[in-house]
């Protein structure tokens, strides 16, 4: 019997999966349909075997072997969603198959040794990241990053995770005093700074408070913030994402009424602060809160785009390309906000991708669970950024960040990569602002 496959069998989950009409207009737009060219590695094929598990047409060792395969094999990069004619909520579906997958599977000790690690013992804890960093700093700063890598001996997983390690700067966010406005200030902004945002690309955070601060803004960086479980909730751990979500309502909604909005500035991130309300749907102590707190919730594109109150006058001479996040296009469709602040960078010249709605394959860990498919998913990504000609990457999430830097280091592209916010930056400066 497959534990806790009643999961997919509530009401809700049963009226999700039958909105399916299995029409294919989901296929073109799957990365990993495009890769495998399978039935069950698209989005209407793994809706089929989730509709099988529920109503009892696979059997637990299909369901451990076959079943969890195809559903593991999803990026969860919801292009379908924005594909699909019927309005499927893909995504809350393939996270609650998830769920019950790792309820039926029982892990090997490296894997819950890393996995223990990774989401238990570091991610929800920012301190404890910024003590790795900077041994990571140090690993980068004394030349044994360019041996290992020069050497070449470390076990595929292993290799795919140090190989997307960025430069690591050490200048983190100051969660003991607000950072005040300069010049007409315009408000107030609590800021979201993430786990692996801010301990590995700090840089992005310190070029968000700077250019929210610019418009007029003072933020604050609540103390005692922790992970916004969306790393979690891909892995199948929804507990401990509840965990999470609920230590960020109760931080953040402390200065209800005195802020205008939570920013944070992960595509990733930002989807699963905004979708707190549906993780906490069943909590009677916290479901409306997750409403409260979820509404207050903005991406820094989003927000600056309609509080662009000084907008950027020095010029950055660069062709540029961006390359959207899956989760802020797909998950809180914000698409041209991104485009709209780099537009107004004077020099600027932004160049659209020929797909620039597919995934680059980060999609939380996948790029280090599923290492060769994340890397021809990579491939068709660089392929059309190298098409652009462009000199400049942009981007709009961390994973996302992390892997496009990965990705042009390996093939050689002549570009950088920063996020829409450090180009913003950058704009300023230029300006001498």
């Amino acid at each position: 019997m497959i534990e806790d496959i009643d999961l997919l069998r509530t009401p809700d989950a049963t009226r999700k999966l039958s909105q399916c009409i299995h029409c294919g207009m989901c296929l073109q737009a799957c990365p990993t349909y495009s890769v495998f060219g399978t039935e069950m590695d698209s989005p209407r094929g793994r809706i089929a075997l989730m509709r099988a598990a529920a109503e009892d047409r696979i059997g637990l060792e299909d369901f451990r072997d076959a079943f969890a395969t195809h559903i593991g094999l999803c990026l969860a990069c919801r292009s379908c969603e924005t594909a699909c004619p019927s309005g499927v909520q893909y995504g809350s579906l393939v996270e609650l198959a998830r769920v019950v997958i790792e309820r039926n599977r029982t892990p090997g000790l490296a894997e819950r040794l890393v996995r223990w690690l990774g989401t238990v013992v570091m991610m929800p804890h920012p301190g404890r990241l910024r003590v790795a960093a900077r041994l990571l700093w140090a690993y980068e700063q004394v030349g044994l990053q360019r041996l290992v890598r020069r050497l070449n001996f470390l076990p595929k997983t292993v290799k795919a995770m140090e190989g997307i390690l960025p430069p690591i700067c050490l200048e983190f966010v100051d969660q003991e005093r607000p950072a005040p406005a300069l010049g007409e200030r315009r408000g107030r902004v609590l800021f979201f700074a993430g786990c692996i945002q801010e301990a590995l690309l700090s840089p992005v955070n310190q070029a968000t408070i700077r250019v929210l601060q610019r418009n007029g803004y003072e933020v604050l960086t609540p103390r005692r913030q922790t992970c916004c479980g969306a790393a979690h909730l891909h892995l199948g751990d929804i507990e401990l994402a509840r965990r999470l979500a609920r230590r960020n309502i109760d931080i953040f909604l402390q200065y209800a009424g005195e802020c205008e909005a939570i920013i944070c500035n992960a595509g990733g991130c930002g989807v699963a602060l905004k979708e707190y309300p549906q993780l906490l749907a069943d909590d009677p102590r916290y479901a409306s809160r997750a409403g409260h707190f979820a509404a207050q919730v903005q991406d820094v594109s989003e927000f600056l785009a309609a509080h662009l109150n000084v907008p950027p006058r020095g010029e950055v001479k660069v062709r540029a390309t961006y390359s959207d996040s899956c989760h802020l296009r797909h998950g809180q469709k914000v698409i041209g906000q991104p485009r709209q602040l780099l537009r107004s960078i004077p020099g600027l010249e932004l160049v659209e991708l020929q797909a620039p709605d597919r995934c680059c394959g980060s999609a939380g860990v996948y790029n280090i669970a599923h290492v060769d498919t994340a890397a021809e998913v990579l491939d068709a990504k660089l392929a059309d950024i190298a098409a652009t000609g462009a000199g400049l990457i942009v981007t709009s999430n961390t994973g996302c960040h992390m892997q496009l830097l990965a990705g042009a280091r390996r093939a050689g592209l002549d570009a950088r990569v920063m996020h829409v916010v450090e180009v913003l930056e950058m704009s300023y400066a230029a300006d001498g602002k």
